[in-house]
């Protein structure tokens, strides 16, 4: 088979269509599953479409009333601003109002619920061993116990089943369930599996007793109100739930509520609290591919969060359930309460077990950006309206609409016939951005605002340029003299370096942009970064192939006037022809 000709690509010359056809099914493709969603628009940020805006007020914590200053006050703004948008990409804003206010503005269409969890959630993370629990509310049944295997890798497993079973069946008297309390914490923080083994008997046996005497007289004033406390405690009540372990310090024992996998509300009596947020480096939901077990929570602690969390899971594997359970605890709610039965020493940890998607990243966000250094209150929550950013809109577009029509209008007038492929490729490149962006909406939460709209507008300019340089560079051949079929091919390796190279440099300052900034800058930078990458596609697979096609058909190859590649309005040299030079006769006489 004979080789192609020198200069030539057969795959860019003899099947342009190709590319073509590949970008129209992509189109069609992704435009049917733009309306297969059912979200056929853009979603618009909180400027735009509205939303929720909450106001949250720090307050000093017991014995730190110097807490709240502007070191703390930023830190609680980043990790909040991560925090709420690890939902995704959804464009809310967190910032400081004042000395002690921090304002989060959600978009429309965010989960605002979900959001306000997140953001509001700002006590401070504690893993707390769990020394006795039991369901809650007049109408509480008994759980079953958990399995106490641990999964494959020996790390600790969240329950697959409803939370952890009560130390006292439900039919126990408030006198037994105190009895289970006193001898709790008359053990240590850690108890042994002796004493967990006591305490669970002692509880099964007052649960058949009419009567029971009271606590022993040795327990002290505090051990007495615990008790009294988590004797009273009904978790299904909101209040009561809100007031659970107040003023409780990260030292002390205390109640606490939280909801089972089956949806019941849980309440515990809990340890001081042996590992803090702040103990954790970095936690992620992952899917086990491995042995298909569903979502899971990885965790890895600091070097002394680790060893602090080896001591601890080492305690707790030698008990008997409750006890071999930790609680998570956040503003004091009980969000996970995993068992281990082995000291885990290797600084990571899993929690497996029956979670969705969802919840995993939900607890991963909680483990992560839980530790703040701060506790806040909802002082207000406001719904936004969008008519301020209608306005502004409206001019954008306007602003936008006059500055397309300019570039179409200089493409006319400058480059003819050749600005249809122009205005085509602009027209592909807009169609695209609006689908991505309609689906990047519900898929990782993307909100269009202001100045994302201002990035799609700079676009433009982008995307025209890469024409420009192609255009440029196929004139150039003509010039030298050059029919156009050649030209297109020859001016098209020089022009692709210029355009990668000029692409990549936006794309970089737009992911430079990304990562360094928030709320809305990051809009504008996720914008131009998308439609930078979208013009390479365009121009790769739109632009040069159907300029080969064109370059076929006798309008242009021709050089029309109203082509845009007329050789004699381009100044173009006469055709090159090879002449062969006369050679000069020679005397072979002798002189």
């Amino acid at each position: 088979m004979a080789a192609p000709k020198k200069g030539r690509s057969a795959s860019a010359q003899s099947r342009p269509g190709r590319s073509l056809a590949l970008i129209l099914i992509a189109i069609a493709a992704l435009t049917g599953g733009m309306f297969y969603s059912g979200h056929p628009t853009p979603r618009l940020g909180i400027d735009l479409a509205g939303g929720t805006s909450i106001t949250l007020e720090a307050k000093n914590e017991p014995g730190q009333p110097n807490a709240i200053n502007k070191t703390n006050m930023d830190t609680a703004v980043d990790i909040m601003n991560r925090r709420v948008n690890g939902l995704g990409v959804s464009e809310a804003e967190v910032q400081t109002q004042g000395d002690k206010n921090i304002i989060v503005n959600i978009p429309k269409g965010t989960n605002s619920k979900q959001a306000r969890e997140q953001v509001g959630t700002t006590a401070k993370l504690y893993f707390r061993p769990v020394l006795t629990t039991e369901v809650s509310g007049a109408a509480a049944t008994a759980s079953p116990s958990p399995s106490a295997s641990d999964s494959a890798s020996g790390k600790p497993t969240d329950k697959a089943s409803p939370s952890a079973s009560s130390s006292a069946t439900p039919s126990a008297t408030a006198t037994s369930q105190g009895r289970a309390v006193t001898d709790a914490l008359k053990a240590d923080t850690t108890p042994s599996a002796g004493s967990s083994a006591s305490a669970s008997s002692s509880a099964s046996a007052g649960a058949s007793a009419d009567a029971s005497p009271s606590p022993s007289g040795s327990a002290d004033d505090d051990t007495a109100k615990l008790q009294a406390e988590y004797t009273a405690l009904d978790c299904t009540n909101r209040e009561a739930r809100a007031k659970a372990g107040e003023g409780a310090r990260p030292t002390d024992p205390t109640v606490a509520c939280g909801q089972n996998s089956s949806g019941q509300w849980q309440k515990y009596i809990l340890g001081p609290a042996e590992v803090s947020g702040t103990d954790i480096k970095k936690a992620a939901a992952v899917y086990d591919t491995q042995s298909a077990a569903g979502w899971k929570v990885t965790m890895d602690f600091t070097s002394g969060g680790a060893k602090k969390f080896a001591s601890i899971t080492g305690k707790l594997a030698q008990n008997q359930s409750p006890q071999n359970q930790f609680a998570i605890v956040l503003d004091g709610e009980v969000v996970s309460d995993p068992y281990v039965s082995q000291a885990l020493t290797g600084g990571n940890a899993e929690i497996s077990g029956s979670f969705s998607q969802t919840e995993a990243q939900d607890l991963a966000n909680m483990l992560k950006y839980g530790a703040l250094p701060l506790t806040f209150t909802e002082a207000s929550v406001t719904t936004v309206t969008a008519a301020l950013g209608g306005e502004q809109l409206q001019a954008g577009l306007i602003a936008g609409a006059i500055g397309l029509a300019l570039v179409v209008i200089y493409l006319v007038v400058y480059y003819r016939g050749l600005s249809l492929i122009a205005v085509a490729s602009l027209l592909v490149s807009a169609g695209l951005t609006y689908v991505l962006m309609s689906l990047l909406g519900p898929t990782i939460g993307f909100a269009l605002n202001l100045p994302a709209v201002c990035g799609a507008i700079v676009a433009i300019g982008i995307t025209a340029d890469s024409f420009i340089v192609y255009f440029e560079r196929i004139r150039d051949e003509i010039r030298e003299g050059r029919s156009l079929r050649p030209a297109v091919e020859r001016a098209w390796p020089r022009a692709r370096r210029t355009i990668l190279v000029s692409d990549f440099v936006s794309f970089l300052a737009a992911a430079v942009l990304f990562i360094v900034t928030v709320g809305k800058v990051q809009g504008f930078a996720f914008t131009l970064g998308l439609t930078t990458l979208l013009d390479v596609v365009v121009v790769f697979f739109f632009t040069k192939p159907l300029m080969t096609i064109l370059a076929r058909k006798k309008f242009f190859a021709s050089g029309h006037s109203w082509s845009g590649l007329d050789p004699k309005r381009l100044g173009a040299k006469p055709p090159l022809r090879r002449t062969r030079r006369a050679s000069a006769p020679v005397d072979t006489k002798e002189a």
